[in-house]
């Protein structure tokens, strides 16, 4: 079979490569996606690949996309692949925005603020969260992991296309939520508040922490108000994404309520 690409030390199989590294997507402003269910659904919510890649021992047709794909070999597309069984296409997008301003307030909006999250699995469940509640946006504070990872973009399921998502500041975060009226949450272990009985309707800002440490003494200073899940087990708190999601859906509840 005839091959675009069929070496995989090839320049352009080389720079597939250099993308898992954040200073190489940074520099070109493009990202991978190699999961076709992530793709439909980035171009279900209007964002195409600015390139494609793909090989026909591993794929029955290209993917999706408006430009015309480079075929590579098998070994080409492994080599270039950053999974460890690829599913035979690699497709580039162009970054999305990030800055603050991206996020427009609407009525009673629910916002999601990420502190410090470190592990790219951790940030990607949080966009799936967001994107299943109907959050309208996800504020990512001190980023130790970018929203364009690899791993991210795969653990969000393609949520990463369809939430705003902001990184920046905490300083920049407190004025621009002071300035909009919103009302400030930060989800806590062992706060004499339970969830339940706090009231999470209105402009209203959900803050959850790094895994180990938790929020900064600085997002805890800002909160109107810290609350907890009650925890009745051996265990004292649970997992970053899984606590956002608990609290993000009983604010859910009290809206449809």
């Amino acid at each position: 079979m005839d091959y675009q690409i069929s070496s995989p030390s090839n320049e352009r199989v080389k720079r597939l490569v250099t993308l898992r590294d954040r200073k190489h997507r940074d520099r070109e402003g493009l990202f991978p996606v190699e999961e076709q269910r992530i793709v439909e659904r980035a171009a279900s919510a209007g964002h195409l690949p600015v390139e494609v890649y793909w090989s026909p021992d591993l794929m029955s047709g290209p993917p999706i996309g408006d430009v015309p794909p480079v075929s590579l070999s098998a070994e080409a597309l492994q080599r270039a692949s950053y999974r460890s069984s690829p599913e035979g296409s690699i497709s580039l997008f162009a970054y999305l925005p990030t800055d603050l301003d991206r996020l427009e307030p609407e009525r009673s909006p629910l916002l999601l603020v990420a502190e410090g999250v470190e592990k790219p699995g951790n940030l990607g469940a949080l966009l799936r969260v967001a994107d299943s509640a109907g959050v309208s946006g996800l504020l990512v504070i001190d980023e130790r992991v970018d929203p364009f990872n690899p791993n991210v973009v795969r653990a969000s399921t393609g949520a990463v296309f369809t939430v705003p998502v902001a990184t920046t500041s905490i300083a920049a975060v407190q004025a621009w939520l002071k300035d909009g009226g919103y009302r400030s949450v930060g989800g806590v272990a062992g706060s004499d508040n339970i969830l339940w009985d706090v009231d999470l309707s209105g402009q209203l800002a959900i803050w959850v922490g790094a895994e180990a440490s938790g929020l900064s003494s600085d997002a805890l200073a800002f909160a109107d108000e810290l609350l907890s899940i009650p925890m009745h087990g051996a265990a004292d708190s649970l997992n970053v994404s899984v606590s956002a999601g608990v609290l993000v859906y009983e604010a859910v509840r009290q809206r449809r309520s």
